[in-house]
């Protein structure tokens, strides 16, 4: 695999991690198991039935918890540095032919960062869906996520140059939304500051 298809891959793999751990690690798997996607031999126990049968049950009990009110932000809490570490390992399992301090250094700049910026919108979105809706809106915001971390997990492999341009779409995105909050909350600091008339 060329070795700009193996990091777009890794990068588009690690960004669906960031909205659910296990989705992506279990696509991964399967792809693996049944010879569409091609791992860095140290990795081959992630294409194994062991493996599938792992990540299926994580998947699936971390898709459920993020449905139960209370349980979903309590979640983000833990899952964001299991998604650092998660983004990692998973660009690093698919980045072949490359020196060892290239591909790690790459696996965990791009991959356990790309991981962290998708995480980190997703606690946010979390955050305001709970202070806005009381936290009603939550389980639209799961779904969204769970759809995310699907669609991106098989377009990363399908065509790993559109999961990358999607990336970095969703990381432009993300960098506007937040400077915006940020100003957001400056401007109603300064308003609080300000003396009423």
């Amino acid at each position: 695999m060329d070795a700009t298809v193996s990091i777009a891959l890794g990068i588009g793999l690690a960004a669906a991690v960031g909205f659910r751990v296990f989705l992506p690690l279990l696509v991964a798997a399967v792809a693996a198991y049944t010879g569409h996607l091609h791992l860095d031999d140290n990795f081959a126990w992630l294409g194994s039935l062991t493996a599938i049968t792992m990540l299926g049950v994580a998947a699936i009990v971390e898709v459920a918890a993020y449905y139960i009110p209370a349980v979903d932000n309590l979640l983000d809490s833990v899952t964001t540095p299991l998604a650092l570490v998660a983004g990692t390992v998973v660009a690093a399992a698919v980045i072949t032919d490359m020196p060892p301090l290239i591909k790690w250094s790459t696996a965990i700049i791009a991959g356990g960062g790309v991981a962290a910026v998708t995480q980190g919108v997703t606690t946010l979105v979390r955050a305001k869906s709970t202070a806005f809706t009381a936290g009603l809106g939550n389980p639209v915001v799961s779904t969204v996520e769970m759809l995310a971390a699907v669609i991106i997990s098989l377009l990363a492999l399908l065509a790993p140059l559109a999961a990358l341009a999607l990336v970095v779409a969703i990381c432009w995105v993300t960098v506007r939304t937040v400077r915006k909050f940020l100003r957001a909350d400056r401007a109603a600091k300064q308003r609080a500051k300000s003396p009423t008339p």
